[in-house]
């Protein structure tokens, strides 16, 4: 009954004494018969190479996107479960459910292995541990029983999250650290707990796994991470206490498309799994060898292979073009539009609207510059319905709007007028 479009499966977990406890635990997307989107957290019991007699431990509404969903098994062997705001455009205008205790939604929940609530989680009667999160699509448990969560942002601060029990993590009124001046106001009423690692522009984040082993000394106590937009794995290295990120080191930056899962062998091996045949693949994937399973393993010597150059098994060596000088407003696309509208302005058919040769892009500049700094609240309608909404940019200088319109407006159909700093400036004027 998994139900895909754009999501389905979202996590799976095994029981950690599964000789004794022949337990999977599954979460996943399924339509209800009024067509209502669900998720399920399913256990089954592993019996001859077959899931059999599920039982249905959690059932919460879910959405085509922003279900986060991670699940893992604590140390003191609870069900930790990662879920997203849901609402595909959550924010405090529309209620920030995200905040609401009540509410399953953005919330990092814990659960006994039977489903039921432990007597210890800080709302009595309640799954939820911890909450204000929009899409946290990775979960992990480090050394000393130390959670951490890697969360989407929506257009600014991605982030890394250390949990703590009863913690607030602030969105859709905090993103990344508290330092914008709404941000401050609602800091001096909350108890936000900021993030150990943030980045903008975003990077998507996915999957996360904690490095415990000494195969790969460098990468001891570090958290790994996979990403989506920046098609990179990145490794975090982490102070002695387990709260900081003291460094952080990208691999593999777009030599194999979307990352979407990392795990560590016993053995100190890492395996990555890629995403380039779902519903928003990066441009030149799917390649013929996709999806695939990469490993990453610790060689007995120091190689001195050529810089620029990733050997995969079986295919020749993919050498990567530096890329030419990019102008400004091409720069600021890449970092904040290029995802979702693609290259050239293309869009994604029923999902995300064309910029090429769109009478909005290319026609009055004020109205443009309105709908960036703004956002739109409903999905956008040109010929089709485009299902994602546009959260607000306004959180970029003005000479960064200025630039990326600009860019749209020559580049994408008509040469059509640049935009100026003092254009942006007067719109933001008459927002305030």
């Amino acid at each position: 009954d998994v139900y895909r479009k754009r999501l389905g499966m979202l996590s799976m977990v095994l029981h950690p004494d599964m000789k004794n406890s022949p337990y999977v635990f599954l979460n996943y997307t399924y339509l209800q018969p009024d067509s209502v989107i669900r998720s399920k957290l399913v256990r089954y019991t592993y019996t001859n190479d077959t899931l059999t007699a599920p039982v249905i431990l959690l059932d919460i509404p879910a959405n085509t996107g922003h279900n986060g969903s991670r699940i893992v098994i604590s140390p003191d062997g609870k069900l930790m479960m990662a879920t997203g705001d849901t609402d595909m455009n959550n924010d405090a205008a529309n209620g920030g459910n995200a905040q609401n205790v009540n509410t399953p939604g953005g919330k990092i929940l814990r659960l006994n292995l039977d489903g039921s609530i432990p007597g210890d989680n800080p709302f009595p009667g309640n799954p939820v541990w911890a909450l204000g999160f929009r899409v946290p699509q990775g979960l992990v448990f480090g050394r000393h029983g130390m959670l951490y969560s890697g969360e989407h942002g929506n257009d600014n601060d991605d982030e890394i999250n250390l949990i703590k029990k009863a913690g607030n993590y602030g969105y859709p009124y905090v993103l990344g650290k508290c330092d914008q001046p709404e941000e401050l106001k609602y800091c001096s009423t909350h108890d936000i707990t900021p993030p150990i690692m943030a980045w903008t522009p975003t990077i998507a984040p996915s999957g996360i796994d904690y490095y415990y082993s000494t195969a790969i000394p460098a990468w001891t106590n570090s958290i790994l991470v996979v990403t989506l937009k920046t098609q990179s794995f990145r490794v975090l290295k982490l102070n002695d206490s387990g709260t900081a990120v003291i460094g952080e080191k990208v691999y593999f930056e777009k030599a194999f498309g979307r990352l979407r899962d990392i795990c560590v062998s016993p053995g100190g091996d890492v395996y990555i799994s890629t995403s380039n045949r779902d519903w928003n693949p990066a441009p030149g994937f799917p390649q013929p060898d996709d999806d695939r399973i990469i490993r990453v393993s610790p060689v007995a010597a120091k190689t001195s292979a050529p810089s620029k150059q990733i050997k995969k098994p079986g295919s020749p060596i993919v050498k990567h073009e530096v890329s030419k000088a990019l102008t400004p407003g091409a720069m600021v696309y890449n970092n904040y539009c290029g995802s979702c509208h693609k290259e050239g302005g293309k869009g994604l058919p029923g999902v995300f609207p064309p910029l090429k040769g769109s009478a909005v892009a290319l026609g009055d500049k004020n109205i443009l510059i309105r709908k960036v700094m703004l956002g739109m609240a409903a999905p956008a309608q040109i010929k089709e319905v485009y299902e994602q909404k546009m959260s607000p940019f306004h959180f970029l200088k003005d000479k960064e709007l200025a630039d990326v319109l600009t860019y749209i407006r020559r580049d994408f159909g008509k040469k059509a007028g640049p935009v100026t700093s003092a254009d942006v400036a007067r719109i933001r004027a008459v927002k305030k």
